[in-house]
């Protein structure tokens, strides 16, 4: 007996039987994964980690979204939050409401990141201006900053990696 190949991912309806799963219901599930695998107390282990997962929330928004992730001092999960969100080309960032959250966690190190909607990863003279200007404030209460990393739709820039921290 032949099996047919299959080129789709199946969900079970209601009724208990299978068929092939819609884009949003992959999402949907992928999100769940991405949740449970850096659920609060997980730990980053290294640069691989906090890129895997911000490729993962943000590779496929329309628009820039700024995110952080704040770490306890042993560098566990206290939060993942988006925090501004933009337009196709650009977000406004304040440090000043990334600071208060960190405080509010008593968090002991950030890393944030943001997508570019365009594809390229390539950093422009605002972000490499706003990791610096996070640095010192953030210094200011000893929550270090690090990385800031900048997803594109194949590659990821480490601004750690490039030097900028």
């Amino acid at each position: 007996m032949e099996t047919s190949k299959r080129n789709h991912l199946e969900v079970r309806d209601n009724n208990g039987e299978y068929r092939p799963a819609t884009e949003q219901e992959i999402l949907a599930a992928a999100e769940k994964v991405i949740n449970s695998k850096y659920r609060r107390g997980a730990r980053i282990s290294g640069p691989k980690d906090s890129k895997t997962l911000f490729q993962q929330k943000l590779v496929f928004r329309d628009n820039e979204v700024f995110a952080v992730l704040f770490l306890d001092g042993r560098h566990r999960v206290m939060e993942y939050k988006e925090m501004f969100h933009g337009t196709i080309n650009s977000a406004s960032v304040h440090p000043r409401i990334i600071l208060q959250r960190a405080l509010q966690l008593n968090a002991a190190a950030v890393i944030v990141a943001h997508n570019h909607p365009s594809g390229d990863p390539e950093p422009s003279h605002q972000d490499i201006d706003i990791t610096k200007r996070l640095k010192e404030v953030l210094k200011l209460v000893d929550v270090n900053l690090l990385d800031h990393l900048i997803i594109g739709s194949v590659d990821i820039v480490s601004l750690a990696e490039r030097g900028h921290l």
